[in-house]
């Protein structure tokens, strides 16, 4: 059975904080609650989480500051932004900072609950809990991808990615051959689909190429299907 899941809500308005707090703890989910952006950069790198639940508007550092000092460690938290702010740019922007996921205000308990349990499903694939073991990829004579580590090297050199580069990088490398339109990979890595969110593939379909390709301006690998999506190159 698996141990009860540590979860840090980051939201300035208690009563909110409190009633999200009742409703992960119906997951069987241990909360603990900072009210600041301050306070929840400094107890979600005093320990770890298996979740952060995080307002966007907060005293102190705002929560796409937090989310972004959090995606240039090492160790991977994933991130749920939980905001009132419903516009297009700020939920690209989100995502663009490494949040998993971005739910607006007003939500019903039903869809938050359906938000985490998908996250926490796409966490414990990536993370091989279903116990099966994954031998390295290697990708022409430059590209290696393990696994098991989420260790990627280019020509032996150690390249560090972001959580959703590695988990594109790897279902590309899974599948070569294989046309994926941007509404199938947000399907696929970010959990949802919304075509709003297009721009935010797009960035980190670039910022994938800047990493593994010798020119990013002309890729061998990561290739683009005008009018329909990506794909990875099968010539390998």
């Amino acid at each position: 059975m698996r141990a009860r899941r540590n979860v840090l809500i980051v939201e300035d308005e208690p009563e909110v904080a409190g009633a999200l707090k009742r409703q992960l703890e119906e997951l069987s989910c241990s909360v603990e609650v900072a009210l600041s952006g301050d306070v929840g950069l400094s107890m979600a790198l005093g320990k770890p989480f298996d979740l952060i639940v995080l307002d966007i508007m907060l005293p102190g550092l705002d929560g796409l500051e937090v989310c972004r000092r959090l995606r240039v460690r090492q160790t991977y938290t994933p991130v749920l932004i939980v905001s009132a702010r419903t516009s297009e740019i700020d939920k690209v922007l989100g995502l663009e900072m490494g949040a998993d996921d971005y739910l607006t205000k007003p939500y019903s308990a039903a869809e938050l609950v359906a938000r985490v349990r998908s996250i926490f499903r796409r966490v414990d694939a990536l993370s091989g809990q279903g116990g099966t073991v994954h031998e390295p990829l290697r990708i022409g004579d430059a590209l290696t991808i393990d696994p098991g580590s989420r260790e990627v090297t280019v020509r032996g050199k150690p390249v560090v990615l972001t959580q959703k580069e590695y988990d594109l990088l790897l279902l590309f490398a899974h599948n070569p051959g294989r046309v994926y339109s941007r509404s199938q990979l947000l399907d696929a890595v970010w959990g949802y689909s919304h075509d709003g969110y297009d721009h935010a593939v797009e960035c980190h379909i670039n910022r994938l190429r800047a990493k593994i390709e010798d020119d990013p301006s002309r890729p061998r690998l990561l290739l683009t299907v005008w009018g329909v999506g990506y794909k990875f190159s099968s010539a390998d």
